[in-house]
């Protein structure tokens, strides 16, 4: 086992503390994102616990951290090995955002703590980098190659729609989650029709200059 620091690596480059990280989530629901977590996690893969501090040195953000950017690598993977190709854009985008949440589903009063951690002003930043690596994987996977003003859009807007059907999930007693897959589909519905009114208005404004004379004229 490797005990450099690996402050500022990315989390999800890292073998061990990939495979400490599975371990740590079978504790999470217990004792939090704490080191005691940590600690037990490092027993039962044979390690010595005293080694805690070493794994995650920023604590809980910096195991959310890999945690999600794990998740990401994983819908990506999984998202790949179906067949989005006969569907149109939009229900990729939901098939995706149902694998995400199924991946959660995994650890689901992991998923609870982290956004209780995530929400705590202090992280805002964080938060924000993991909700848009998680809208722009799930564009990625989707197979997006816009390169144009559009590319934010769409990102902001599924990063809109992601964070808000985690949040209701996590609230969601229904059989198999059926009420968080209707906040979806009303969720993608109203982003449809938001997209619809962005390509007119830019349609007009396009008209418009290509109407109006030139000033040089």
């Amino acid at each position: 086992m490797s005990l450099d620091n690996t402050r500022g690596m990315n989390p999800a480059l890292d073998p061990f503390r990939e495979r400490l990280l599975g371990a740590i989530l079978g504790h999470v629901g217990f004792d939090g994102w704490t080191g005691r977590a940590v600690r037990r996690a490092l027993v039962d893969l044979g390690e010595d616990p005293v080694d805690a501090l070493l794994m995650f040195p920023r604590g809980a953000t910096e195991m959310i951290e890999a945690w999600s950017l794990l998740m990401d690598r994983d819908m990506v993977a999984a998202a790949r090995g179906g067949e989005l190709e006969a569907h149109r854009i939009s229900a990729r985008v939901r098939l995706i955002v149902m694998i995400r949440l199924e991946l959660c589903a995994l650890h689901r009063e992991a998923a609870r703590r982290a956004v209780a951690i995530l929400a705590l002003p202090i992280n805002a930043s964080l938060a924000f980098r993991l909700i848009w690596n998680t809208a722009d994987s799930i564009w990625r996977a989707a197979g997006d190659t816009s390169s144009d003003f559009s590319w934010y859009t769409k990102r902001i807007m599924v990063a809109g729609v992601y964070w808000s059907t985690l949040l209701f999930w996590l609230q969601d007693g229904s059989e198999g989650y059926q009420n968080s897959m209707s906040f979806l589909d009303r969720r993608l519905r109203e982003t449809g029709e938001l997209a619809k009114l962005r390509k007119t208005l830019e349609q007009r404004v396009s008209g418009l200059m290509r109407s109006a004379p030139s000033p040089f004229a």
